[in-house]
């Protein structure tokens, strides 16, 4: 069996941050990747999806994001971005390759690969972050909808629901974008359980991350102290606000039930529907740690800060809230990984 220093599972930014920092602590990691590219999901997320924060925030360590530091770029900027951090990576990316399980034995960790085969490690760090596993609430009646039925992970454009009636379902940022831009095309309800929360993306001519970096409020280490995360905020340059108060899309309370393709909205009113679209965020991707009982029942790791609490030699980075507001962001995660990377570094300089 082929043995390495750290395994570490997943090739998007998360990843490529990790295994730059492990090669700064001087070890030689081996980064599996289960798609076709080291890009992580950015390349399935939604057409028009663009980055929150400006380059001058978003790049991860190593490597400088480029051109205009106060542009707002593309979901196709951001991939090619993540492919020249992997081209310009000093470690060993294995696309192609899923890791089925990760087990324990004699004190080294061994994956098992998707398709046979297996790689030792005496440390890993999972990497995979939430997209694989998209949250689908237990939403009254859900089970007998027979309209079509949709997570954000499978959206793409607004054209194949041209004309239709849609619900989109949630308050955060993905819900209200993905809402306005059906209702150019689409009758559109958005269908929350409170209001929307507005945040605006720019105040004095400042962006808002600019004003979070400054008063220290991106990287303040509360993630251990939070049971529940915080209600997201959606980032807005006006259009979201002036779309939903202006009806398109309209905004209503959760349905309390659906009947095949009729909803059923807390009034009363009963009225049919083309399509259901869950804007209802994702969950830890990290099944493959199952059999090692680093998850808890509802499949999140036990962790402080990103290490383990119950194998000394794993770690994660990525981790919404792992440590702080920017944890599972572009601008965050170096942060992480570095601290993730020293301390399995010191971790296998005593074993």
């Amino acid at each position: 069996m082929e043995h390495v220093d750290v395994a570490v599972i997943g090739g998007g930014q998360s990843g490529l941050a990790t295994a730059h920092a492990l090669r700064g602590q001087g070890l030689q990691p081996v980064l599996l990747e289960a798609s076709r590219q080291a890009a992580g999901s950015w390349p399935r997320y939604y057409d028009s999806l663009t980055l929150f924060s400006p380059p001058r925030y978003s790049s991860l360590p190593g490597l400088p994001f480029g051109g205009d530091p106060d542009r707002y770029p593309h979901r196709d900027e951001v991939v090619a971005y993540l492919r020249r951090c992997a081209d310009r990576l000093d470690a060993e990316i294995r696309t192609g390759t899923r890791v089925r399980e990760v087990l324990l034995e004699h004190g080294t960790f061994t994956l098992d690969l998707e398709g046979g085969g297996q790689l030792a490690a005496r440390a890993v760090i999972a990497a995979t972050g939430t997209f694989g596993r998209p949250h689908r609430p237990d939403l009254p009646g859900l089970e007998t909808c027979t309209a079509a039925l949709l997570h954000t992970a499978d959206y793409r454009t607004p054209e194949p629901f041209a004309g239709q009636r849609v619900v989109v379902v949630g308050a955060g940022n993905s819900a209200v974008q993905i809402a306005a831009e059906l209702a150019g095309r689409a009758r559109v309800t958005l269908a929350t359980r409170h209001p929307a929360r507005f945040a605006r993306q720019r105040t004095l001519g400042r962006d808002l991350h600019w004003w979070l970096a400054r008063t220290g409020l991106d990287t303040l280490p509360v993630g251990r102290f939070l049971r529940t995360p915080p209600t997201q905020l959606v980032i807005d340059d006006g259009r979201y606000r002036t779309a939903v108060s202006s009806g398109r899309p309209d905004r209503r309370p959760v349905f309390t039930g659906i009947d095949g393709t009729k909803v059923t909205w807390a009034d009363g009113s009963r009225e049919e529907v083309d399509a259901i679209v869950l804007a209802t965020g994702y969950r830890p991707d990290l099944g493959y740690l199952a059999p090692l009982g680093a998850l808890d029942a509802a499949g999140h790791p036990r962790h402080r800060e990103g290490m383990s609490l119950t194998h000394p030699g794993l770690a994660y980075v990525g981790l919404e809230w792992q440590r702080s507001l920017s944890s599972n962001s572009l601008r965050g995660v170096g942060r992480d990984a570095a601290r993730a990377a020293w301390r399995i570094a010191a971790y296998l300089s005593r074993a």
